[in-house]
C-alpha cells in the first residue's frame, strides 16, 4: 500500500499486525445466528469481513452461531447461504458453532477448575435483582462460593438432564461491581430441554452467545473478529473468555459502525414481527430490507457492493439516506438494463387517418451498438399513459391535450382531435391524427414538438401486472408500527410491448420514462408480473455534486 493511499481504521490495524509480526495472515468470519433472514445491514458486515480477507489474500469463514435451538432452523441456514452466494462473497469454509459444543463444554470445565465459573440457582427475576444497575453495583449470588467439586458435580447433572429449564445456570465468576454490566457474572450455560436442529437430543444445556462466540473465533484461529458497534461493550467479556479458557489462538475484536438507513427497519426481531403479523407477504416481500426482499425487488449485488464501498468503514454510528442505495442501484441498472416500452396506466389512442401497420425500430440500449435493435409493431391504435393526456392542462403541459401535438417515441407526430367518454364523463379514448411525413428518421422528421411520449401498440400489447413500491415507513419518529405506510405498494393493470412476453423471472428492464422493473417470481403461464426496482428520478445525485 502506498504512503498516500487512504486506509480505514481496520486496514490500519491489519497493516500494523502484519508489519509487527503479531499476525502472519488474515482470517475473518461472518457469524450469523440462523434465526431469521439477513438484511442490508448484514451485507455491510459481510462485505467488510469478506473484503478484508480478500484484500490481504487471506481467508473468510461463514460460521453459523447456532447455539439456541428454540429460534434456529434449517430454513434460515439455506436463506443465509443463498444470500451470501448472491452477494458474491463465497466463503472458504462453512462452519457451525454447534460442532464445537464438546470443545465449549471442556472449556467450561476448565473455568470451573480454575474457580472462574459456578452453578447458580437464582431464577431470572432474582438474577435481575442481584445484577444491580448502571449506577449501583450488583450483589454476589449466594451460590457464588460453591466449591469446585460441587460445581463440577452440579454441572454434570445439568448436562445429564437432571434439572428443569431455568432451574440452574452456569455463570462466569468475574466482578459483580464492574461498571460494565456484561462482566457481572454473566451466564455462560443455560438448561434447555430442546432438540437442536443439528445435534438432536445430545445436549440439554447450551452455551450463551457471549461465551460461544469468542470460543468459536479462537477455535477457528480467526485473526480479526470484525463486528458492529453494538458489541463494543461485550469486548471485555470476549477477551476474558479467550484469555481464561487458555485458547490456542488469541483473536481480537474490532467494532465498526452499524448500518442505519432512513425509513427502514433494521432489526430481525421487528422484521419477523412484520412477517408474523401479515403486514408483509413474507421475508422476501420486495418492500423488506432483507437481502431476499431486495433480490426479489430487483436490486443487484453489484449495486449493494458499490453502496457498501461508498458508505465506508467508520467508528461512529450514523444514519444513511436510503436514497444513496437507490442511487447505486439506478447507476448500475442504467448501464446494464435493456430498454422496453410499457404503459402502466393505459389510455387508448386511435389515430383516425392511419391505416395498415408497420414496424418501427428501437434500440435495446441507448448506447452500445452491440446491444442491437428490436422491432416495434405500430398500428392505428396505441396505448399511452393516462397521465400523458389532459383535457384542461395547466401551463407548460407539453404532453397530449386539445390543440397540442406530441411525438410518439421512434414513430410519428400525432395531434389531438377529440375524446370518447363513458357515462360517468371519464375519458376512455383519445382520437388523434398523425403527420405521415414526421416519422422518426424520415426526411421531414426534423419538425420539432415539445413533448415525446412512450407508447405500446394496442394490437400486439402484452397485459401485465405492475407493482409499484414506496418505503414501508413514513417519515418521523416513534414506534415503527405507528409509522407504517399504508400506500407502500400499488398494483396496476398495465401493458408492455410484444417483447415482454419472452421475459423471464429476474430479467431487469428500464421501462422508458417510468423507471426500472424486474420480472417477479409470481410470473407463471399467461400471468406476467413486474416489480418496480427504482424510479428514473434521482434526487439524491444532486447531493453528490
Amino acid at each position: 500500500m502506498s504512503e498516500t493511499e487512504s486506509r480505514n481504521f481496520i486496514e490500519e490495524v491489519i497493516d500494523n499486525d502484519l508489519e509487527s509480526g503479531r499476525e502472519s495472515g488474515v482470517l475473518t468470519r461472518f457469524p450469523p445466528e440462523p434465526n431469521g433472514y439477513l438484511h442490508i445491514g448484514h451485507a455491510k458486515a459481510i462485505w467488510i469481513n469478506y473484503g478484508m480477507a480478500k484484500k490481504y489474500h487471506g481467508e473468510f469463514n461463514l460460521r453459523f452461531d447456532d447455539t439456541n435451538p428454540v429460534k434456529e432452523d434449517d430454513e434460515y441456514i439455506g436463506s443465509i447461504q443463498k444470500d451470501i452466494e448472491w452477494l458474491g462473497c463465497t466463503p472458504d469454509r462453512v462452519l457451525y458453532a454447534s460442532d464445537y459444543f464438546d470443545y465449549m463444554f471442556e472449556k467450561a470445565l476448565l473455568l470451573i477448575d480454575k474457580g472462574l465459573a459456578y452453578v447458580c440457582d437464582l431464577d431470572a427475576e432474582q438474577m435481575r435483582e442481584y445484577r444491580g444497575t448502571l449506577t449501583e453495583p450488583g450483589k454476589d449470588s449466594p451460590f457464588r462460593e460453591r466449591t469446585v467439586e460441587e460445581n463440577k458435580q452440579l454441572f454434570a447433572y445439568m448436562k445429564d438432564g437432571k434439572f428443569a429449564d431455568g432451574e440452574k445456570t452456569l455463570r462466569a465468576k468475574i466482578d459483580m461491581a464492574s461498571p460494565n454490566l456484561n462482566m457481572r457474572d454473566p451466564i455462560i450455560y443455560r438448561i434447555m430441554h430442546e432438540d437442536h436442529y443439528r445435534s438432536g437430543s445430545k445436549w440439554c444445556i447450551y452455551p450463551m452467545y457471549d461465551y460461544a462466540h469468542p470460543l468459536g473465533d479462537a477455535y477457528e484461529h480467526i485473526t480479526h473478529s470484525l463486528c458492529s458497534l453494538e458489541f463494543e461493550d461485550h469486548r471485555p467479556l470476549y477477551d476474558w473468555v479467550v484469555n481464561n479458557c487458555e485458547c490456542e489462538a488469541t483473536p481480537h475484536q474490532y467494532e465498526f459502525a452499524r448500518l442505519g438507513l432512513t425509513r427502514t427497519i433494521m432489526s430481525k426481531r421487528y422484521l419477523k414481527k412484520l412477517v408474523d403479523e401479515g403486514v408483509v407477504s413474507g421475508w422476501d416481500d420486495p418492500r423488506m430490507p432483507t437481502l431476499s426482499g431486495l433480490r426479489r425487488r430487483g436490486y443487484t449485488p453489484e449495486a449493494i457492493a458499490d453502496f457498501c464501498e461508498r458508505i465506508g468503514v467508520a467508528k461512529s454510528n450514523s444514519e444513511v439516506d436510503a436514497r444513496l442505495l437507490e442511487h447505486c442501484v439506478r447507476e448500475h441498472l442504467n448501464a446494464t438494463a435493456q430498454r422496453r416500452m410499457a404503459v402502466l396506466d393505459p389510455l387508448k389512442v386511435t389515430i383516425s387517418n392511419y391505416t395498415g401497420s408497420e414496424i418501427m425500430q428501437s434500440k435495446n440500449m441507448p448506447f452500445g451498438e452491440d446491444m442491437g435493435m428490436r422491432d416495434m409493431p405500430f398500428s392505428g391504435e396505441v396505448y399511452i399513459e393516462r397521465s400523458d393526456f389532459m383535457e384542461n392542462p395547466p401551463g407548460k403541459f407539453f404532453r397530449l391535450a386539445p390543440g397540442k401535438e406530441v411525438r410518439l417515441m421512434n414513430a410519428y407526430i400525432i395531434k389531438y382531435e377529440d375524446v370518447v367518454k363513458d357515462a360517468g364523463g371519464n375519458v376512455t379514448e383519445v382520437i388523434c391524427s398523425y403527420d405521415p411525413d414526421s416519422k422518426t428518421g424520415g426526411a421531414t422528421a426534423g419538425r420539432k414538438v415539445k413533448g415525446t411520449l412512450h407508447w405500446v401498440d394496442a394490437k400486439t400489447a402484452v397485459p401485465c401486472e405492475v407493482r409499484r413500491y414506496d418505503y414501508l415507513l413514513n417519515e418521523g419518529d416513534g414506534d415503527f408500527m405507528d409509522r407504517m405506510n399504508d400506500n407502500s405498494v400499488t398494483v396496476l393493470s398495465s401493458v408492455i410491448e410484444q417483447h415482454g412476453a419472452s421475459s423471464r423471472i429476474g430479467d431487469k428492464f428500464q421501462f422508458m420514462r417510468n423507471g426500472y422493473f424486474v420480472v417477479d417470481e409470481d410470473t407463471a403461464g399467461d400471468k406476467l408480473v413486474f416489480n418496480q426496482i427504482v424510479s428514473l428520478k434521482d434526487s439524491f445525485s444532486r447531493t453528490l455534486t
